[in-house]
């Protein structure tokens, strides 16, 4: 959204709103049940499948859900009730994801010091440049 517009920006961030403010589970970011999009369709038989694909993979990309999941021992369907274990494997899964989001990230964070250290030392030599031919 940007910061004027009340309105999302693209169409799968409206449904991940919407589904947010119908099912506690995705407002809690609780482990999701393995299928739960069908569900959904079920329940909100107009929503566009693609729109509901988009927002589900934002939805369960996000650090906050992979946090869930990997302290999660349970998944839950839409009503909050219990649907199936979190795996051994998803939770390592999910630990994995992070781990290299977060390594990728502190990455970039370090290239970008990087390069402003180095354009702060050419903004200098540049300065000392200029004073020594203004000096002349």
């Amino acid at each position: 959204m940007s910061g004027s517009d009340s309105k999302p920006r693209y169409p799968h961030h409206a449904v991940l709103i919407s589904l947010r403010s119908t099912f506690p589970v995705f407002q809690e970011c609780r482990p999701l049940a393995i299928g739960i999009h069908k569900s959904v369709l079920e329940r909100i038989p107009g929503i566009n499948p693609q729109q509901l694909r988009l927002a589900m993979r934002m939805h369960t990309a996000s650090a906050r859900y992979l946090k869930a999941l990997t302290n999660g021992e349970m998944r839950f369907d839409l009503d909050g009730s219990a649907a199936g274990a979190v795996t051994r494997e998803q939770k390592q899964q999910a630990l994995n994801t992070l781990r290299e989001r977060f390594r990728k990230g502190a990455e970039q964070h370090k290239a970008r010091v990087l390069a402003q250290q180095q354009e702060k030392q050419r903004q200098e030599k540049l300065v000392k440049l200029a004073e020594k031919f203004n000096a002349q």
